[in-house]
């Protein structure tokens, strides 16, 4: 359990926005304002339903995009005032990206072993040829592959193959924070959790820490500290894994949540959605996320916060 009194801040996002074909008639504001924290060490899961602006947070983040506007900060330092080619370049070392379409996002051409050998090409991290066949054959195994897989190309690979190929790249320039932006998605259902548990499992050795991105909420909360909801653009609610499932404050997660299949017949008979109602986002009112209890965010206007606490009173989140 991370003790967030002391655990420091490894990414800090503030006011983060990305529109495209700004000032057009078909302007889309992707990610509208949000602002959140992930600490050293912690997964912070990231979902809502598609379109919410997921991916665009993870893309911008790592500068695939560049922002409208807001800041940035990786260990402190803006990334959009990095200029050096140096800087970059350690920037683009320390932050990963494991992408969501194992398929697409290996080079088909290229075999496996210069797949996973690029970064380390590019930040002169092998010594000579052998200790390069050396780290990437060391790499395969470390995400459950063969070590003559190296010598093959994707095509002659699985889903869950692939996607471990993308982790080995990912892993290959040692980096500190990695964005995984719904890797388990494109997978098989008997897959997915191999790759959850890898991913887990190389956080605990590494030391890594991850933007978990995601729709499917059960997997979510199985490798998530904490979770920020995200609907249209804006972070509705931020909290604990287990304290956004058992008491979420803000209407939009509990719908969400209600929607949630449970391998239970007699539940699934007697589950309730619960309809929500996305209007009242957009009723004018200034809003923004609020500490209702310690650690737990609710974006909210100034009349709803009294909603809210009262909310977390019946929860027996905030005592009187």
């Amino acid at each position: 359990m991370i003790d967030y009194s002391k655990a420091k801040k490894v990414l800090q996002v503030e006011h983060l926005k990305q529109y495209f074909n700004v000032g057009k008639a078909d302007e889309v504001r992707a990610v509208d304002d949000i602002t959140f924290d992930v600490y050293q060490g912690e997964t912070f899961g990231l979902v809502g339903e598609s379109g919410s602006g997921k991916t665009t947070t993870g893309r911008a983040i790592i500068h695939l995009y560049e922002p409208t506007s807001g800041k940035i900060l990786f260990k402190g330092e803006d990334v959009s005032k990095l200029r050096s080619k140096a800087q970059k370049k350690t920037f683009r070392r320390d932050m990963q990206m494991i992408f969501q379409d194992p398929y697409a996002s290996l080079n088909p051409r290229m075999k496996v072993k210069d797949i996973v050998a690029e970064g380390i090409d590019i930040n002169h991290l092998a010594k000579n040829d052998a200790d390069r066949t050396k780290q990437v054959e060391d790499l395969l195994e470390t995400v459950g592959l063969n070590r003559d897989h190296s010598s093959r190309y994707p095509h002659e690979f699985s889903g869950g193959q692939r996607q471990r190929i993308g982790i080995a790249r990912a892993l290959a320039v040692q980096p500190e924070f990695i964005i995984a932006d719904e890797p388990i998605s494109a997978l098989d259902v008997s897959i997915q959790a191999q790759v959850v548990n890898l991913l887990k499992k190389l956080q605990r050795e590494r030391d890594l820490t991850y933007l978990f991105i995601a729709h499917d909420l059960s997997m979510v909360k199985y490798i998530s500290d904490r979770i920020g909801v995200m609907h249209y653009g804006r972070m509705l609610e931020i909290a604990s894994s287990d304290e956004i499932y058992a008491h979420p404050l803000h209407d939009y997660t509990a719908s969400l949540l209600s929607a949630v299949p449970v391998p239970d017949p007699e539940y699934e008979r007697a589950r309730q959605q619960i309809p929500y109602d996305p209007s009242k986002e957009f009723d004018g009112k200034p809003r923004q996320l609020v500490e209702i209890v310690p650690n737990h965010w609710v974006r909210a206007s100034e009349d709803e916060i009294p909603m809210y606490r009262e909310r977390a009173r019946k929860h027996s989140l905030l005592k009187d």
